[in-house]
């Protein structure tokens, strides 16, 4: 977009993030959120599986006349009219109404949505994320994630990502993929993942208790204890939060209030 080279008229990039679940999608978008904007907040994100059905898609710009919310704006539009900097991070895209999708494509072309009260929202200075869980069982396998990775029989990234681009184009119509900027297809998480997960985990466990005067140290072998009890091959690294606080939060809160 600095350079000039970009359409002024579409939002700074649309993207579709793969993988299974707990692989680090949204995590990635809030960390995009916070180098782009310099705010970890600055992210409009939407659930989509509650837009599933044909009525749900208006409150996307706001209820038509006469209905309830009709004066509150859309969930969308209002979102970003207000935030015109953000990432607009919209999960398990694969959910939503057929309907949603005429919605996007004006914003992915035209970069501008009007909603309920006439209002044009600008979606240029925003970075539109889709995330989706198709292809989930292309990138993972039949093995667990990650710990099997160099087992023979896996397939390699570029088979992966032809696998879930044909299930894209099973599920997605052309003039939507055709808008994308890039597919990213997430890789299922290593060991080497987990345990670097495990020292950001860990950083920010330690920076807490710093602030109450407490100095913390953790052996490399508890970190691969933590890794490889918070690791579940169907929710990746999802549990590993559970682990810290059974293994190191609740622990060490008893022993600080024994004193």
């Amino acid at each position: 977009a600095r350079a000039g080279v970009k359409n002024i008229k579409r939002p700074i990039g649309c993207f579709m993030f793969l993988g299974p679940t707990g692989v680090g999608k949204t995590q990635l978008a809030k960390s995009l959120a916070r180098f782009l904007f310099e705010n970890e907040e600055a992210i409009v994100r939407l659930d989509m599986s509650e837009y599933m059905e044909r009525f749900s898609v208006s409150r996307l710009t706001g209820a038509p006349p006469g209905y309830v919310g009709y004066e509150e704006g859309g969930e969308l539009t209002e979102k970003v009219r207000r935030n015109p900097y953000s990432v607009i991070l919209l999960d398990e895209i694969e959910k939503a109404h057929p309907d949603v999708f005429n919605v996007l494509l004006q914003i992915m072309e035209d970069g501008r949505l009007s909603d309920n009260l006439g209002h044009t929202v600008d979606f240029r200075n925003t970075i539109l994320i889709m995330t989706s869980n198709l292809g989930g069982r292309e990138i993972t396998g039949d093995s667990k994630l990650g710990f099997s990775a160099g087992e023979t029989g896996a397939l390699s990234y570029e088979e992966i990502r032809e696998k879930v681009s044909s299930a894209l184009k099973r599920h997605f119509r052309p003039e939507f993929l055709n808008r994308l900027d890039e597919v990213i297809v997430f890789r299922s998480l290593s060991r080497d993942n987990m345990i670097k997960i495990v020292d950001i985990m860990i950083e920010e466990e330690a920076g807490i208790l710093a602030e109450n005067g407490i100095n913390f140290e953790i052996t490399e072998r508890a970190k691969k204890k933590i890794a490889e009890e918070g690791y579940d091959p169907d929710f990746g690294a999802r549990p590993l939060r559970r682990a810290i606080q059974r293994l190191i939060e609740n622990p060490l809160s008893e022993e600080i209030l024994r004193g």
